[in-house]
Order: structure tokens, then sequence, then C-alpha cells
């Protein structure tokens, strides 16, 4: 092993023996140093209590970097969700970035490349005073420098301080580039204190050269931090809704608990118990999983490629072994073929003698017979009959023809019939209406009836005329005489009335007044006024001249009265009268007419019955005069029918006749035919079979085979019974295929690398069955001269690829067994995981229906089935968690996502969070950090919750902090055992002021240490 090798394993012996640095002591002071636009002055905070971190920025608490703040308590309280185990990288945009913190600041100051949280951590409990500051320098100057002495003396690289008891300093370095966190420790408290911001991190630089390397020649990076400085126990869980985060967590207070899907109530509480990052290591493994099947299948992949190429090769050599084997065979075939051809001509030639003389003899019996058939067609070829054949025709289509007239005469006339009897009912039923009147009666009574109606009109007219006269009276008496004059005083103010209407004369006067001389001038504009209003009356009826006042002073009139003025009632009444008389006379003239018009209606139903009866004799003579015809030409096609019928019967007999003597004729003809068919295919094939007997070249055959007919046939009868049969084409087809066989099997490719006398003799052999048998036996010579040389370097080939199959098996093997073992290394891990997240929610489950029960509840649990492992290596293992509760006592468990009140709901949240945060913290001190506390929570629960948040917290232990915006900020002073509240009053400057912070610690000796170490200033005497 090599000096470096040792070196590392050395330091990692080292660093794994230092674990859980912090041990038991909880946090009380932070300082940030080039973090975010955060003052640099130090910040105490009282653990197990509710902090609230408040702002004031340019414009509200925005701005001021509460996000940062606690962002920078959770990376140094080890919240796994900064991925500690993969460098931390978020971690560095917590840096001052000049850009962001003041727009005009980018030119005036520079983005941190560095920056240091530190955290001063204590047991709790601790009642002796901190350390004075100047104390704590002495012992910071008196400790040896890292890996002073230490190594040669000790054997170890560094010393190990003694931490168990006392406080203890944790400075975190955050740098912009990799290592993105280094961490060293001291114990004491060791802050960067001085007057000025500048100064301050100038002092941070100083203090962190001066504190000892923590693992020896190098600092503990991301990766160890939670192991050494907390022992792998979750210190911190948090809620960070900020942009610096890589990854931000469901927050169970952001909005309200109903809305949240039970998938994300899992996130949420695998954030805040950290089992994030076990379900990450479960998707590793399926990851690791996939990727050694992956390498198997590739094996086989491989495996495969090889076995196929290697296959093709095997092929090919199993091709040319085939080769050998057909081309062997070929060459029998063509023996065999030589011998079937002999032996079958000379059997052909045995038999084509016997046949010559059997067509000799035919040919002479078919001469004979067409002599005999010729005879008997012409005495059948007699014209008699086709001229009586013709003669039955032509009377029968005479015959047709007149039946054909007959019946479309018949089917016209019964149409006519047909549409004459239709007509008649809706006639019968007009003629009903004529009451047995004839035409010019009902004429006549419906020009009387026109008449009587034309004087009945006149006579309502005249009464409607009436009435009209009626209703003018009427409405004159009503609207009373001197109606002008009474209108221009009534305008004017004066009151007035009209001298007729004033007047009343008795019934049995009337006619002795002689009303009729009071209507006209005068008297109709006369009207009587008071005697004090006659000039005003004057002067409104200067317009209307002829007008007459009447008063107790006298009459004022222009013009002479002559006649008696009568009373405004009596008029009315008279018009009334006469009007009720008028309308009904109207009224008797309109019942007249209305009589009269359905007499003239009844009259002109008359006439038209009349008409209609005129009609009806008209078509009922036309129709019986149609029945007549009907009748005529009924007797007529009955006449006529049975004559078509025998002149068809007539003519389908000579038909019958003409078509037998026919077809007898066409039946010799056929025989004469076949007969001269006979005779001439008798005489071709005696030319033919001499012909035959000559090409059958029996010596050359002989020649060929190399003996014998004999020796052929002896030959052919030693083969096997299955091959006895072959005809000479059959052995050279069967010999062909072999040698095709065998040229594809040694050349698989178009473009093989064929032997040039090989490739001449194909290309000669090509375009005629005659040149491929001529070249056949050279074919077969080469290319059993090609197959001997290839066949020792084929032998070799298939060693070789023998062993390389035996190679790539031995090698899938290996894969195929990583690939199991890993399947059964992720169920284990599955199984294992699926048994911690049960545990861990089960207890989960048991703090909230604790704190529930505890703080007003009726009990609560957690509903959480096992979901399926997902098939994807990349997807996320999703859980389900359904918060469930009381709602009184004795009810059964309802889930969160029925509908309830917002207090119940956002209190339920509340107990959920700090139930997965006690679960979390295995027993020891949590930190539990929130941002936008209470944003969701409506105003009249805020102060509720916020109170139940410290409480629980100073219950368990927990110091819960969070970041609010202004409309929480009253309700969180008054419930929170610590306010803290950042403070930049303008955009322009890119740091904050220094922070305000009122809280309440029991330890005061403590917090009067940390006051007089940050102002340099001796530590006040214990009160």
């Amino acid at each position: 092993m090599s000096v470096s090798e040792r070196m590392k394993g050395l330091r990692g012996f080292q660093v794994s023996q230092m674990e859980n640095v912090v041990g038991d002591r909880v946090l009380i002071a932070v300082q940030a140093v080039n973090i975010s636009r955060l003052s640099t002055h130090p910040v105490p905070t009282v653990p197990g209590t509710l902090i609230v971190v408040a702002g004031a920025g340019p414009k509200d608490s925005n701005g001021a970097g509460k996000s940062s703040f606690i962002a920078s308590i959770t990376a140094l309280l080890g919240d796994e969700q900064w991925r500690f185990a993969s460098g931390a990288k978020a971690v560095a945009e917590l840096l001052f970035n000049a850009e962001l913190a003041s727009g005009a600041g980018a030119r005036q100051w520079a983005s941190a490349d560095h920056g240091y949280i530190v955290g001063v951590f204590a047991p709790p409990g601790l009642d002796d005073p901190l350390l004075p500051a100047a104390e704590a320098d002495a012992e910071s100057d008196a400790a040896p420098e890292a890996g002073e002495g230490v190594a040669e003396e000790g054997g170890e690289l560094f010393d190990v301080p003694d931490t168990s008891r006392g406080a203890l300093t944790v400075w975190l370095r955050v740098n912009q580039e990799a290592p993105h966190l280094e961490i060293r420790w001291r114990p004491g408290v060791h802050l960067a204190a001085a007057p000025s911001e500048a100064e301050r991190v100038a002092r941070a630089d100083e203090t962190w050269a001066s504190l000892p390397r923590s693992a020896g020649r190098r600092d503990v990076v991301a990766r160890d931090l939670t192991r050494v400085l907390y022992g792998d126990r979750v210190r911190c869980v948090s809620f960070l809704s900020t942009s610096v985060r890589s990854k931000v967590a469901t927050n169970l207070l952001s909005q309200p608990l109903n809305e949240i899907s039970p998938e994300r109530v899992f996130e949420a509480i695998a954030a805040l118990t950290g089992l994030d990052a076990e379900l990450e290591q479960e998707r590793e493994a399926r990851r690791d999983e996939h990727a050694k099947r992956v390498r198997a299948a590739e094996a086989a992949d491989r495996l495969a490629e090889f076995e196929s190429e290697s296959k093709a090769l095997l092929a090919t050599f199993d091709r040319r072994d085939e080769a050998r084997v057909r081309l062997a065979e070929a060459l029998r075939c063509w023996r065999g073929r030589q011998a079937r051809k002999l032996a079958d001509a000379a059997g052909r030639d045995e038999l084509l003698a016997a046949e010559l003389e059997r067509h000799g003899a035919a040919g002479e019996a078919a001469a004979e017979a067409v002599t005999v058939v010729k005879a008997e067609i012409a005495t059948l070829k007699d014209d008699t009959l086709d001229r009586q054949v013709a003669q039955a025709r032509k009377e029968l289509a005479a015959l047709q023809a007149r039946a054909a007239r007959l019946d479309a005469d018949r089917a016209v006339a019964e149409n006519s019939a047909d549409e004459l009897r239709g007509m008649i009912p809706g006639l019968e039923e007009a003629r009903r209406f004529s009451d047995g009147r004839d035409v010019p009666t009902a004429e006549r009574e419906l020009r009387e009836a026109g008449l009587r109606l034309n004087q009945a009109l006149k006579a309502l007219g005249v009464a409607d005329q009436e009435v009209a006269s009626a209703q003018a009276a009427l409405d004159d008496a009503e609207g009373g005489p001197a109606a002008a004059q009474l209108d221009a005083l009534a305008a004017a103010g004066v009151g007035a009335t009209g001298l007729l209407d004033a007047l009343d004369v008795a019934e049995q006067a009337r006619d002795a007044a002689g009303l009729g001389t009071l209507r006209g001038w005068p008297h109709e504009h006369a009207v009587i006024v008071d005697a004090g209003r006659l000039d005003d009356a004057a002067r409104a009826l200067a317009a209307l001249p002829g007008s007459v006042l009447v008063s107790a002073a006298g009459v004022s009139v222009v013009g002479a009265f002559d006649g008696v003025a009568t009373g405004r009632e009596a008029r009315i009444k008279a018009a009334e009268q006469r009007l009720n008389r008028a309308r009904d006379v109207q009224e008797s003239a309109a019942q007249a007419v209305r009589d009269e018009e359905e007499a003239v209606a009844q009259a002109q139903r008359r006439l038209e019955g009349a008409r209609a009866g005129v009609r009806l004799a008209e078509l009922e003579e036309k129709l019986a005069g149609r029945r007549a015809r009907l009748a005529e030409l009924n007797d007529a096609v009955a006449e006529v029918a049975p004559k078509v019928a025998e002149a068809e019967r007539q003519a389908a007999a000579l038909d019958f006749r003409a078509r037998t003597r026919d077809m007898e004729i066409e039946r010799l003809e056929g025989r004469r035919q076949r007969h001269e068919a006979e005779r001439a295919q008798a005489r071709e094939q005696e030319a033919k079979v001499a012909a035959e007997r000559e090409a059958l070249k029996l010596d050359a055959l002989a020649a060929d085979w190399g003996g014998t007919v004999e020796t052929a046939r002896e030959w052919m009868r030693a083969l096997p019974e299955e091959e006895r049969p072959r005809t000479a084409d059959e052995w050279w087809r069967l010999g062909e295929r072999h040698l095709d066989q065998a040229l594809r099997d040694t050349f698989p490719e178009d473009d093989a690398e064929i032997p040039e006398e090989l490739r001449f003799l194909l290309t000669e052999r090509g375009g005629s069955t005659a040149r491929e048998q001529a070249t056949f036996s050279a074919v077969c010579g080469s290319l059993a001269s090609y197959l001997r040389g290839q066949e020792e370097y084929e032998r070799h080939q298939r060693r070789q690829i023998e062993a390389q199959v035996v190679s790539r098996q031995r090698d899938l093997a290996a894969a195929a067994r990583g690939a199991e073992e890993a399947a059964q290394s992720t169920a284990v891990h599955r199984a294992a995981l699926t048994a911690a997240i049960k545990a861990r929610l089960t207890r989960v489950a048991e703090e909230f229906d604790r704190l529930d029960t505890s703080y007003g509840g009726y009990g609560a649990t957690l509903e959480f089935p096992l979901p399926p492992a997902p098939a994807d290596p990349e997807q996320r293992w999703q859980w389900r968690v359904t918060p469930k509760w009381r709602r009184g006592e004795g009810q059964g468990f309802v889930p969160y996502n029925r509908r309830a009140n917002t207090a119940l709901m956002d209190e339920k949240a509340v107990k959920l969070v700090c139930a997965a945060a006690i679960a979390s913290s295995g027993g020891g001190h949590l930190c539990l950090v929130l941002d936008e506390l209470g944003r969701n929570l409506g105003k009249e629960h805020r102060r509720e919750a916020v109170a139940l948040f410290r409480r629980i917290g100073e219950t368990y232990g927990i110091t819960v902090i969070g970041a609010l915006q202004d409309d929480m900020e009253p309700y969180a002073i008054d419930a929170c055992g610590q306010y803290v509240k950042l403070r930049r009053s303008s955009d322009a400057m890119p740091y904050n002021e220094p922070p305000v912070i009122v809280g309440h610690d029991h330890h005061a000796e403590r917090v009067r240490a940390l006051a007089a170490y940050v102002d340099r200033s001796p530590a006040p005497a214990a009160p």
C-alpha cells in the first residue's frame, strides 16, 4: 500500500473516531460574516422556545434577509436538505452578492468569494458563566497550532480537545469554489468581535486562521459535517421557501392542510424526519440494480452478437461441408441420369415399333367411316321443313299483334272507367246540399239573398251614423259650454263656472223653457265670476273676443243675449238616452246583416249541390258507355286467345322438328370431323414415331454411359427401392439442384471471390439446359478442387470460435450473478427501509396523538399504506400519508381532507409539524426552522398557533425558529420566547443595520458574557 493511501486511511480513521463533537450542547448564538446582506453582529438564541425573526426592509419586511438568516442556521445545524453528501453546493449561494444586495452597490462593493457561519453551543442547564473575552482570547492564543508537535509525540495528526463540558464554537467557512464547506471548532466562545462591520470581517479571517484544522492537515468538509459535529443525529429540520435552496420541501404550514395531497404530506414528514436521504439511498440502490441489469443485458447482447457473427461464420463452414456432400450427390445423380437415359431409350424404341404398326391400321378404319357419314348428311339436308316453320311463325306473329292491340284498348277503357267511378262519391256528397233544388231555382234564391243582404248593410250604415252622432252629442254635453273661457280663467287663477252649467230646468218646464234657444252665442260663452275678480277675468279673456262675464256687479257683454239658459245634467241625460237608442238600432241592424250573410252562404251551397247533380248525371252516362266498350273488348280478347294458343303450338312443333333435324346433322358432322381427325392423326403419328425412333440415338447414349444397355439396367437395379423409379430428367434436376445448392453453400454472396476457372465455367454454362448439361462435369471438378483447398482453414476457425464463446459465456454468468445480487440487495434494502419508514411514521403518529391529546384534542393518528415500489429506477418511491383525528370524545378518526373549520385545520398542522420534529430528534435537542411562519393562518388563529409552537417547544425542548411577515409580527411578539428583528433602511445599503433582539433566558450570565465579548469589554460581575 502506498504512503498516500495509508495517510488517507489514517485520516478517515481519525475522522471516524471524532464524531458528535457538539454532543448534547444547544445553540446559544449565531454570527454570519459575508452571508447575504446580514449584519456581522452575533445574534444570541434562547434554546427550547419559540424564536421569531422579523424584518424591517426599505419598504416592508421584505429585503431584510430573514430567509438567508434562518437558512444559514439550518446549514450550521446540518439540515440534510442541503445535500451535504453531494458537497452542499447550494450553501454557496448564501454568500454576499453585491448585485443582489444593492443595485448601485455592484459598482462600489465586491461579491464575497467566501464567508462564515459561526455557532456557539453550550450544554443545556449550564449555570456557570462563560469565560470572559480576555480569558477566551488567552486560551485561543495559548492553544497549539494545528499539527504542531502532535504527530511526532503522540503518533496522531492533531490533538483531540476535551469538549465534554463548557461552550464550543463551530465555524463553517462557505466558499464559492469547492470545497463549498469547511468546518473547524474550538472550546469556548470564539466570535469575530470588532467595533465595525469591516473590522469584524477581517477579524473573522484571522480567527479562522487561528483555529486548528479539524481533520489534521485538512478540514472536515460538507460530506462529514453531520457525522462529525452531531454523530449523524438529526439536529435540525426545516421548511424553507427561499430561492437559495436547490430543493424546497413541502411546507405543511404554507397553505391549508386539507389542500395538500397525501403524497406531499409524506414528503414534508420525510423532510422533517430525515427519511429523504434513506429514500434517496433506496433510489440509488434501484439505480445500481438497473445499471447491473443493463450490464448483464449488454453482456448477453455481446454474447448474442458474437454468437450471431460466429454463427454466420460457422454456418458458412457448415454450408461448405454440406456443399461437399451435395457435390458428391450431384455427380452420382449425373451418373444415374446417363444410365436412365440409355435404359429408357432402349425400352422406348421397342414400344415405338409396336406403336407404328398400330397407327397404320387406325388410319385405314377412319377413312372408311368418313365415307359412310357423308352419305347420311346429304339425305337430311332437305328445305321442305324450313318453309313450313317460316309460314307458322308469320301467322303466329299476326295473331299476337292483334291480341296486343285488344289488351291495350281494354286497359285504356278500364282506366277511363276507374277515373269516372272515382269522381262519383265527391259529386254525390256535394249534391246532398242542393236540398232537392235544380240549378235555376238555386240561382234565383242566391240573387234574392244577395239583395236582402245589401238592404241589411245599408240599414247597418244608417245605424252606425246615428250612433256616431249621438256619441258626439253626449261628448258635447259632457264637455259643457264656455270650455275655452273656463280654461283661460283657470290658467289665470280666477275661479269661474259656466252660465249654462249653473242652471237647472225642471223636467216639466223643459218644453216651455225653449232650450233650443239657449244654444249658441252668447249663452254658451257666458261664465260666472266673482265681482271682485271681474277685472282680472276680463284681462284673462282678452284673447277670446265675444266672451260674456256674469257677476254680482253686472254683466259684461259683447253682443246681445237671446233665450234662456238650462242645466248641464239634463243635457247629458238626454244625450245618453239618444246614444242608447242608437246603439240598440245598430245591434239589430248588425244581427240582420249576419242573418242575411248566412242565407247567402246557404244559397251558394245549394247552387253548388244542384250543379254537382247535373255533373253526376253526365258522368254516369259516360261510365255506362265505357262499360259497354269494355265488354266488347273482353269478348274480342276471349275470341282471339285460343287462336293465338293454337298458332303457338303449331309453330313450337315445327321448331322442335327443325331443331331435331339440325342436331342430327350437327352430330353427323362432328362424327365426320372426328373420323377425319383420327385419320390425320394416325398418319401424323406414323411420321412422328419414325422420327422419334431415329432421334433416340441409342449408339450415342451407350457411348456416354460407357457400356451396353444391359450394364445400365444392371446399375439401376442395384439402386435403393425409392430411387429406381426416377426418370432421367428427375436425375438431372436432382443433380442440378445438388450442384446449385453446393455452389450457393460455397459462395453464398453474389460478390464472393470465386476462382477464375470456376467463374468462367459458370458463365459459359448459362443460357440453356444443353449448355448446362455439357459443362456439368467440368463445373463439378473445379468446385471439388476449391472445397478441398478450404477444408483445413475451416477446421482452425472452428476451434477459435469455440474458445471465444466459452470466454463470453463466463462474462455473462458473472454479470448475471451481479445483477441478481443487486436485485437481492435492493429487495433487502427496500424491506429494511419499509420497516424504517413504518417505524418513523408510527413514531410521528404516536407523537401526533400525544400532542393532540395534550393540547386540547381528542386524539390523532396517521394512515400510511405500503405503496408498490416503482419500476422506473429514476422515479422516487412515493408514499401517501393521511392525517386523521377525532372530532369528539369516543368518535372515530376522520381524514384531514374532510371539511373542517380553519382553526382546527391550522392547529392540527402545527401539531403534525411538531410531532414530526419530535420524532426526528431521537430524544436529543432539535431545532425546527420555519420560513413564512403563519403565512397561511387566519388572523383569529395566529396568536393561538404561535403560542402552541412555544408551549410545544418548551415542553419537548425544541427550539422553534420562524421567519414572519409584517402582518404576523403583532401576534408573534406576545407569544414568542425571543424576538429578533433584522433591519435595513435603504436599498442603497448593502448590509443590514444591527439587529434588535429581545429575549427571555434564565441563563443571565451566559447572555452577559456574550454581550461582553461582542463589545470587547470586561464581562460584568455575576448578579
